[in-house]
């Protein structure tokens, strides 16, 4: 799931430190991607630090969350009946068109939630710059990240910015994908491309609209449970 659908879960939490934690693995990640950080095998770590702590128990949720949703029946349809709607437009490209129909639901999803009003965006941002950039500095270095300028410079920029609320708009989401495939292949949708995309995105927001619920629910009922 994407940053938005993540803080779905824990939107009324009061506890920024917990907030930042269900989004964190993926910031980290999108700041450098190649640092991985498994702070939930030395728990121990963070002990004695309250702050650090909720920090922990919101990185756990995150992994939770995704191992409940990326198992999910929803998943599995969802992402193959976009697959189906934009493989011919990536067809004469590098890009994998299961790899888009993954981002494409995760940011999807995001896009319906800000659009039923059931989360709110500005409240997101307002929990990440709560937290203090001690404890979390402390918890990065306990995890194991020692240049952590590169992440701070990211997190500032992303929280300053608030790109998330550009998820608004469709043709916001295309480009959004666009550049997330930068990332891992040279060659890039052109405008027609990305058009079309927009376009076989409305499509599939209509149908996913109707039940796109019923996956917040699942997961929520599974978190309750466990």
């Amino acid at each position: 799931m994407n940053f938005l659908s993540h803080y779905y879960f824990d939107k009324s939490n009061d506890d920024a430190n917990v907030v930042l934690g269900t989004v964190l693995p993926d910031l980290i990640k999108n700041a450098s991607k190649e640092a991985n950080l498994y702070p939930q095998k030395n728990e121990f770590l963070f002990l004695g630090n309250p702050d650090e702590e909720s920090l922990l128990r919101g990185w756990k949720r995150h992994l939770a969350v995704d191992l409940l949703f990326h198992s999910s029946n929803f998943f599995l349809e969802k992402t193959t009946e976009l697959k189906l709607l934009i493989k011919p437009i990536v067809e004469d490209t590098a890009v994998r068109p299961s790899f888009l129909a993954h981002i494409g639901l995760e940011l999807l999803l995001d896009h319906l939630l800000i659009e039923h009003n059931l989360i709110q965006v500005n409240h997101f941002y307002d929990k990440l710059s709560a937290v203090k950039q001690e404890s979390l500095g402390d918890f990065l270095t306990h995890c194991g990240l020692k240049d952590q300028s590169v992440f701070f410079k990211f997190m500032e920029g992303f929280i300053s910015s608030k790109y998330l609320l550009s998820y608004q708009k469709l043709e916001n989401i295309s480009y959004a994908l666009n550049r997330i495939c930068m990332r891992l292949w040279p060659e890039t949708l052109n405008e027609k491309q990305l058009a079309a995309l927009t376009f076989q995105l409305g499509i599939f927001k209509e149908t996913l609209e109707k039940d796109f619920m019923e996956i917040f629910d699942e997961i929520s009922d599974q978190l309750s449970a466990s």
